[in-house]
């Protein structure tokens, strides 16, 4: 008995002791009050340290009755379940997206086997017809194109007229839209989905361009028409749109009937203007619809001054559908079908306006660049949806504490400038002064702008004159050519240019400036501002620093908008626009553009090679750059290798604005004229040196007399480090098969070569290189050694040259560097080494670079 009771004891002290460890970890039931002190606290401080815990439990009464262990739980679950409903709102969302996008692709699938089973049903009737060898009989009408017809002025004079046209217009846009009036094709590379824009080209039956797109947005219905329908907001080739009637339809729908004005994309094309009925309403099931169509085609609508300057061109029943998600969001199907006229324009900018003999003949990628005009209006359309869904949910954060809408008015701003520059309408102001037949460059002047925001400051005295031009190139990648307009800019520009415009509009004078022949040679930093949500296009300050003379002794700040930088991109426009900017950087800050625009007219008939063979082609045709500049144009490699061509033509357009008065605007014209016919050289040479005109993947890089081949110069390179340094630079095993050129080229430490002048240049980099310094091979040779170190690097490298030139290399500290872009670089180590240029080591070609462990500071 006494061994049982003794046994309970010990039962009761071993559980009393478990439940007095486990009191110290258990669950706390917290009081309303205890909640909100700490809820306070988290949302201050999501994190607390220990210091933070015990303090808040001396400054809380309420909570001095839990330990610190137990409030510190309290925060690790509260921070689990703020992740957990992130997550949970992010799946939701996820959710929702995949449900409509596979909705979407249901729909997509059943049109398409309805398209499918009608094309069957011709072909068994071609089929027949063939068979039976009838003769053909008098009576053609039956093989007559569907086209649709032009609405006659008498049915506008009336308003039942109009309600006809505009249920026309609903039921043909709907066939269009989600029908099988159309037979669409998918454009190759564009998945369809609420993530990505399906644009499609229409049959060989239909008149005109068209064009489909759909994509998932999260706006309700009505604020996603109510931004479509304000097309100047989100178009930027639009110029002007006036409502000029708007009356009830009877069953809750609106007709209006507008007047709208686009610009030309560049000045070899006239612009061209809309007379159209647009129809707004509802449908049964609870989607939205805004269809347009055009009432007459040339003799209607107003009568502006400035009609001379336009081309009336039609538009076919088109419009938006936009139907709601279950979930909040919506799915919108766009369409666009026009006719614009393609027998105004050159005949080498006629692939920009029509496209009846790409669809009739191949539906290949090529047709992509046909319907460049829709594709952009389309594109611009649902990216500026999204872009405010994004800005609205807050997921888009910009630079310098600039609100999107600011930045987005920036934007807009610099585009309309620029397309009024190109344009140059007499409505606006502008006249035409003079045109050089020589060069093509147009001088037109407007006394009537006035650029001062503010209005205590007197405005310019003469106005703005602008000087255009427009130029062919031939196998220019635009992408790349923008790219390197924007980085390098001392290739092209005119310090004292832009500093004359930067101070005229900041003192409202416009002193003439002299021009003398020496260019921009200081830094040039960019300052990013913010990018759209698919980085299509950037916005950013650009800071140059000036000389030390008397006129540009200030610094120089231009507000700059990079678009269509991307290769893969095709058929898109790439643009490099700019304006001088007040360093404050205002909201209102006068802007007069300035830039390029390059539009691609052919395709990229390029079939380029997979693996070994496509890196082989990138290789060589980046080390073909720097040659390119110094032998002149590039040549032909392997000539024989047609598979592996570019063939592709494009439209640069230049345009240049500068204030001016009106005592001295034949000076200003005059340097004007001269500075534009300079860009255009620069540019020329730039073009012919990125041509990879007749590039092959097999043929080997073509170098200057003075450089050894790119396989030599890369074995002279591993070999002399070898010799020096007594270690390899390219481990064995990482070589493998691969050439000595490619493994140097992709190795992860920025190796560089440079020549042994007086003043050192870079004739080489690798990959790393050239990302470490932001620049490309073209411009590799334009940048000078120690220019990318700062004072204590050279220092470093000054002190150790002699010992380079006697024991072949040496080691540099860590430090700082920058690249061109005016960003700075840390990295851990550098080595410099003689390379020598045969195996004998007697002869010393460059010096040679490796900066190890680099990234931005």
């Amino acid at each position: 008995m006494a061994m049982v009771a003794q046994h309970h004891r010990e039962r009761e002290n071993s559980s009393g002791s478990i439940n007095k460890h486990l009191d110290s970890g258990k669950y706390v039931r917290y009081t309303a009050e205890q909640v909100e002190a700490l809820e306070r606290v988290y949302s201050e401080c999501p994190k607390p340290s220990s210091l933070r815990r015990q303090q808040l439990i001396r400054e809380c009464p309420i909570l001095c009755n839990i330990e610190p262990k137990q409030i510190k739980v309290w925060f690790q679950n509260r921070r689990c379940r703020e992740k957990q409903r992130k997550e949970s709102t992010r799946l939701q969302s996820v959710n929702r997206k995949l449900s409509a996008m596979n909705k979407l692709l249901m729909e997509e699938n059943d049109r398409l086997q309805k398209q499918v089973s009608h094309l069957v049903c011709e072909n068994g009737y071609m089929r027949q017809q063939l068979q039976t060898a009838a003769v053909p009989t008098a009576d053609a009408s039956s093989e007559s194109a569907v086209t649709t017809p032009q609405h006659s002025l008498r049915d506008a004079n009336n308003p039942a007229g109009l309600l006809s046209i505009a249920e026309e217009t609903l039921a043909e846009f709907l066939s269009k839209a989600t029908g099988t009036a159309v037979d669409w094709v998918q454009m190759p590379g564009m998945k369809p989905g609420p993530d990505s824009v399906g644009i499609f080209a229409i049959s060989q039956r239909r008149g005109g361009v068209a064009a489909r797109a759909c994509g998932l947005v999260s706006l309700e219905p009505s604020k996603i028409a109510e931004i479509l329908k304000d097309r100047l907001s989100w178009f930027r080739d639009c110029r002007g749109q006036e409502i000029f009637t708007m009356f009830p339809a009877g069953n809750g729908g609106i007709i209006e009937l507008l007047h709208t004005q686009t610009y030309a994309p560049t000045t070899l094309a006239p612009a061209r203007d809309f007379w159209t009925l647009r129809y707004t309403t509802s449908l049964e099931n609870g989607s939205l619809v805004v269809c347009e169509t055009s009432l007459s085609g040339t003799g209607a609508g107003p009568c502006a001054t400035s009609a001379s300057q336009f081309v009336r061109a039609e538009m076919l029943p088109s419009g938006y559908l936009i139907r709601p998600c279950d979930g909040g969001g919506s799915i919108i199907h766009i369409v666009d079908h026009v006719n614009l006229q393609a027998w105004s324009v050159p005949e080498v900018l006629r692939p920009l306006y029509e496209s009846s003999k790409v669809v009739a003949q191949k539906m290949t990628i090529s047709v992509f660049v046909y319907y460049f005009p829709l594709y952009m209006l389309l594109l611009q359309a649902l990216r500026y949806i999204r872009q405010i869904a994004q800005e609205t949910s807050g997921e888009v954060v910009y630079g310098l504490g600039r609100q999107p809408a600011v930045l987005r008015t920036f934007t807009q701003r610099l585009s309309r400038g620029f397309n009024d520059a190109i344009n140059g309408f007499n409505g606006d102001g502008w006249s035409i002064l003079n045109c050089d037949g020589a060069e093509d460059v147009v001088v037109a002047i407007n006394s009537a702008k006035n650029l001062t925001a503010d209005a205590s400051v007197v405005p310019l005295l003469g106005g703005v004159l602008c000087a255009k031009a427009s130029m062919l190139l031939q196998n220019v990648p635009p992408a790349m050519l923008v790219r390197f307009l924007r980085e390098h800019r001392s290739e092209w520009a005119d310090f004292t240019v832009d500093a004359y415009a930067a101070m005229s509009l900041k003192s409202s004078t416009c002193s003439y400036p002299v021009t003398r022949p020496t260019r921009f040679t200081g830094t040039q930093i960019i300052m990013p501002l913010g990018q759209t949500i698919e980085h299509e296009e950037m916005l950013e300050v650009v800071r140059l620093e000036g000389h030390g003379d008397a006129f540009s002794s200030r610094d120089v700040h231009l507000l700059q908008m990079c678009s269509g930088v991307d290769e893969n991109a095709v058929g898109a426009c790439s643009e490099l626009i700019f304006a001088p900017i007040d360093e404050m950087f205002p909201d209102d800050a006068p802007l007069l553009p300035s830039g390029f625009r390059i539009i691609p007219l052919d395709s990229k008939s390029v079939e380029f090679c997979l693996g070994d063979a496509q890196d082989e082609l990138t290789l060589h045709k980046t080390l073909d750059l720097t040659s390119s500049l110094e032998v002149g144009p590039a040549t032909s490699h392997g000539a024989e290798n047609t598979g592996s061509s570019y063939s592709a033509r494009a439209v640069l357009t230049i345009a240049f604005q500068f204030p001016f008065e009106s005592n001295l605007h034949d000076n200003v014209a005059t340097m004007a004229c001269q500075y534009v016919r300079s860009v255009i050289s620069s540019v020329q040479r730039v073009a012919t040196a990125i041509s990879p005109s007749g590039l092959s993947p097999t043929a080997g890089p073509k170098v200057s007399p003075v450089s050894p081949e790119a396989q030599t110069l890369a074995h002279w390179i591993c070999q002399s480090y070898s010799y020096h340094v007594g270690t390899e630079l390219l481990r064995s095993d990482s070589i493998g098969g691969d050439s000595v050129l490619k493994t140097l080229w992709h190795h992860q430490d920025a190796i560089l070569c440079c020549s042994l002048k007086a003043q050192p240049v870079f004739i080489f980099a690798n990959q790393a290189g050239l990302d470490m310094l932001e620049t490309t091979l073209v411009s590799l040779q334009d940048i000078a050694l120690d220019k990318i170190f700062d004072d204590a690097g050279r220092k470093a490298l000054s002190s150790e040259f002699s010992k380079i030139m006697e024991e072949g290399f040496a080691y540099l500290p860590g430090g700082i560097c920058m690249s061109t872009m005016g960003r700075h670089i840390s990295y851990e180590q550098a080595i410099v080494w003689k390379v020598f240029a045969a195996e004998e080591n007697s002869s010393v070609h460059c010096l040679a670079l490796s900066f190890v462990n680099w990234s931005f500071v």
